[in-house]
């Protein structure tokens, strides 16, 4: 026994000589618990959603507080043209697109079938198929409303009588509401993300560990030069990678390109710059490789959860969407689906372009002070 208590003292010793482990091993679950509780959501609410109402009369104000109710439905644009909804829908800001007539309201008070038009982004099938149902639903509701109430005045019954509102839905690039469509362009941004990351956090510390750090230290080389030569290597093989996989989804799964290829790896490699300083950042921060490998995790989970790979971004609390804004892998993973599955132009991705050119900067920036700071 005094061999075993020898033993049990040395161990916890070395334990608590190691406290980031120990903050790692006991923050880990609690943050899978966190996020996991309040992300894993696919009860969708609040769909962006952009409304051209060319009506604009009490009938059509109607019909859209009809939509708003259901809580599916979220205004946050107003369309004064068909390309306008039609770029909003595109560029992934708007998921829904509802479009009202001119001449609604005369349909309406003579008696005609109102046809209304809804347009529904089906690059992720699970707030397609949720914005679909509601969307119909809500239409069928109204249209029975005004139905009844017609009737009502004239004392008839409407067993007989088709609803006066005739709500068109359409599924705009994903007809099908494929599942493969949403998910293989999110695997590709994730598997770049922890190919990049892991690497580069390895990079330094496995440097360090085999002494060679030594020899950087004593070399004229300065930081900036010493980034370049460690993120370079890394965003040419990337790339590479980034094609072999293009392909075998298109191939396996059946995924197309209606984008440009060319424009897709322009915006690869940009996003692959502020995951390979998230990985240098870590990589001067750790002293060991499996230690890397620990501090790499905190960010790795949430870019999976909050980033709308795995669950809507909408259906998520207001915080955890402003976090998942903190994330390179939310903004590629709208590129991509916005290149790859719709076709989208260069015009209509500036936001995504401008937050991922500024977490670049602010990362590479960073890894650039602490490699001033760990080799002088």
């Amino acid at each position: 026994m005094r061999r075993l208590r020898a033993l049990l003292k040395k161990e916890f010793t070395q334990m608590l000589r190691d406290p980031r482990t120990l903050v790692f091993v006991f923050m880990m679950p609690l943050l899978q618990l966190a996020l996991l509780g309040y992300s894993a959501n696919n009860d969708i609410k609040d769909i962006p959603t952009v409304v051209f109402d060319q009506d604009s009369s009490r009938e059509s104000r109607a019909l859209l507080d009809a939509f708003r109710v259901t809580g599916y439905f979220s205004y946050q644009f107003v369309a004064y043209s068909q390309n306008d909804v039609n770029d909003l829908i595109s560029s992934g800001r708007a998921k829904v697109g509802i479009i009202i007539p001119s001449g609604y309201h005369d349909d309406i008070a003579g008696g005609r079938s109102a046809q209304v038009a809804v347009l529904i982004d089906g690059s992720d099938p699970t707030v397609a198929t949720q914005a679909l149902s509601a969307a119909t639903l809500a239409g069928q509701a109204h249209g029975t409303s005004i139905l009844m109430q017609k009737l009502a005045r004239l004392g008839l019954s409407g067993s007989s009588f088709t609803s006066p509102v005739d709500v068109r839905t359409r599924v705009l690039y994903n007809p099908d509401l494929l599942s493969s469509y949403n998910m293989v362009p999110g695997i590709i941004a994730l598997l770049l993300m922890q190919t990049t990351t892991n690497l580069t956090a390895l990079s330094i510390v496995r440097e360090r560990e085999r002494g060679t750090i030594e020899q950087l230290i004593v070399t004229p080389i300065r930081n900036w030069e010493l980034v370049i030569a460690k993120i370079t290597p890394y965003i040419l093989v990337s790339l590479a990678n980034t094609i072999i996989v293009l392909f075998v989804g298109t191939i396996m799964f059946g995924v197309p390109i209606r984008g440009s290829l060319a424009l897709l790896l322009a915006l690869t490699a940009l996003y692959l710059l502020p995951n390979l300083g998230i990985g240098l950042m870590i990589s001067t921060f750790a002293h060991t490789q499996q230690e890397a490998q620990f501090m790499a995790l905190p960010i790795m989970l949430p870019s999976m959860l909050l980033s709308g790979f795995i669950f809507p971004v909408s259906a998520m609390p207001v915080f955890l969407q402003l976090v998942g804004k903190l994330l390179p892998l939310t903004y590629f993973i709208e590129i991509l689906r916005a290149v790859v599955i719709k076709g989208t132009g260069i015009n209509l991705l500036l936001p995504q372009i401008g937050a991922l050119v500024l977490l670049a900067i602010i990362l590479l920036a960073i890894a650039g002070l602490r490699f001033r700071k760990t080799l002088d």
